[in-house]
This record gives structure tokens, sequence and C-alpha cells, in this order.
């Protein structure tokens, strides 16, 4: 993994800042997370974090194979 995703806090939430739940996947349109795993974030296990982060990215590449319509960069 990146060293870029952690921080002496730990890891790096994938949150932009645009909190937008998509009706149709269920996905904020900001980070790609489910409301599932937004709201267990910050109790969730190093592990488990890196999971999530694993699964924003195959669901990016999914929802937005170009990288053009969603903005999925974290600069936090």
């Amino acid at each position: 993994m990146s060293s870029s995703l952690f921080s002496p806090a730990g890891v790096l939430s994938p949150c932009i800042n645009v909190c937008q739940m998509d009706e149709i996947s269920g996905l904020c349109r900001g980070c790609f997370r489910t409301l599932d795993e937004i709201t267990s974030w910050s109790r969730a296990a190093v592990d488990d974090k890196l999971a999530i982060l694993a699964a924003v990215e195959r669901r990016r590449a999914e929802h937005d194979p170009t990288g053009k319509e969603f903005r999925g960069d974290c600069d936090r």
C-alpha cells in the first residue's frame, strides 16, 4: 500500500467532502463508500479500512473507467 494512505493518526479517509448518496448505486458520489462504510470508518480497524479503500478503488474504476466523471482524489 502507498504510504500516502497513512497519517500519524492512521489510515486516511477517502472522503472529499462531496457527500451525496447515489440512489441507484447506494454509493457516495464523492468517495464511493456505502453508508455503512462511512458510518463505521472512525471505529474500523486498519485492516477493515484498507479493505474499504480497495473496494472504493474497484468501484471508482467500475463507475468511472476514464477517471473524468467523478472526482475521486483525496488530498487528506
